[in-house]
């Protein structure tokens, strides 16, 4: 057993040796904005970020909250998505394998200093002249699971921003922070925007599912849903969900609506219904999308309706009305919100929520492969109109399937 731990340390530092210094610096940061969808929207800011300053993106792990749990729990970036695709477009490192094989020389405890806009708040909520990179959750166990403390801090603002697309911003971060005098920059939290800056939605395609969910989602396809298309279908309803929809009278956009309405609204304005679609208005639509597939594609006829949901899965609901059609809702066991994503980037048709960043996940991800989709509610539909007939009767036009 000695001689086992000897080989599988020889192998590791070996592993940790081949890992070569990039010269131009590293990007580190912490995910610390909210669930999935929004860290997904971060982290492919992140990447454009790093790649325009020509630094290698530290793949941090992802950020969850689970129930009876204190504190944050990481998960391995490559738990979930494979590391190599994103190579194609930048480099990359897992954050666990700089904290090894890197940090001890190239960032030591004495000389790691957080990154911020501004100071920021401590855990009393007093403004101490620092970023306070560790107050508060998720930010403090992020960095204590690497053993991460910080011994300053240094403020980028105002004159330096995320956006590497515009005012030759990633020559200005250069300028200020050559890599030979700060060869890591570690951000409190991402360099991006929210909701994703449009130029750094394309790199969606380089974000691809590691192999073990890959497999999972189709042999959920395979043996739990009958044979045949199928449409995907996230419905965000939760009750938090619920109060987010009550601003939407006050927002001309609220979180990731700008990828159907557009950055400036030019396609539209925001409704309650793509918020918050109502029973009728799902039901309606997903008819609407059986029948026209049915048209377009006679041999394969839609079977099954895959449904996510952070709350109500409307199963029963759903069945009820689609069993004249022939289609059936489904849903995953437990609660596997990763799982889910795939099963929706496998479906014949999507139909997400305008509003959600889970949802524009999915969006993206489809659009990166060329496959449809659409939104609740999007666009909206035309009122229903009075026709008068010859009687002075009068009918309704308006078509409801």
């Amino acid at each position: 057993m000695l001689l086992n731990f000897v080989i599988l340390g020889v192998i590791f530092i070996r592993a940790c040796s081949s890992i070569s210094v990039d010269e131009n610096g590293y990007i580190l940061y912490c995910p610390c904005m909210g669930r999935f969808g929004n860290q997904a929207d971060h982290f492919l800011g992140a990447l454009g970020f790093a790649h325009a300053l020509n630094r290698t993106l530290v793949l941090p792990p992802w950020v969850e909250y689970r129930k009876g749990e204190a504190r944050s729990i990481q998960v391995p970036f490559d738990a979930y998505f494979q590391v190599a695709p994103l190579g194609e477009f930048t480099k990359v490192i897992t954050m666990e394998n700089f904290m090894t094989a890197l940090a001890p020389s190239l960032w030591p405890p004495e000389n790691r200093t957080s990154f911020c806009y501004t100071e920021r708040m401590d855990l009393d909520g007093k403004m101490s002249g620092g970023c306070n990179a560790k107050s508060g959750n998720p930010f403090g166990p992020f960095w204590d699971n690497f053993g991460v403390d910080f011994v300053k801090s240094e403020f980028f603002g105002p004159k330096l921003n995320y956006d590497v697309y515009h005012h030759d911003m990633a020559s200005k971060w250069n300028e200020r922070y050559p890599a030979e005098r700060w060869p890591v920059i570690a951000f409190t939290g991402a360099p991006a925007s929210f909701p994703i800056q449009i130029e750094n939605r394309e790199l969606h395609q380089y974000l691809r599912w590691s192999v073990s969910i890959e497999n999972e989602a189709r042999d959920f396809i395979r043996y739990k849903m009958p044979k045949g298309a199928f449409i995907g279908i996230h419905l965000r309803n939760g009750i938090d969900w619920v109060r987010a929809c009550d601003h939407v009278k006050d927002s001309s956009n609220l979180f990731s609506s700008p990828q159907c309405l557009g950055y400036r609204n030019e396609k539209g304005s925001l409704t309650l219904d793509m918020c918050l679609p109502p029973k009728d208005v799902i039901i309606r639509q997903l008819k609407r999308l059986i029948k026209n597939h049915k048209e377009t594609h006679k041999n394969n006829p839609i079977k099954s309706v895959f449904v996510a949901s952070d709350n109500n899965h409307m199963i029963n609901e759903l069945n009820e009305a689609l069993k004249r059609m022939d289609v059936v809702a489904v849903k995953a066991a437990g609660s596997n919100p990763h799982l889910d994503l795939a099963i929706l980037g496998m479906s014949n048709h999507f139909v997400g929520n305008c509003v959600s960043s889970y949802s524009a996940f999915v969006k993206r991800e489809r659009d990166a492969k060329g496959f449809p989709s659409s939104f609740w509610a999007f666009p909206a539909e035309k009122p229903k109109s009075f026709k008068s007939n010859a009687s002075g009767g009068g009918s309704l036009t308006h078509e409801e399937l």
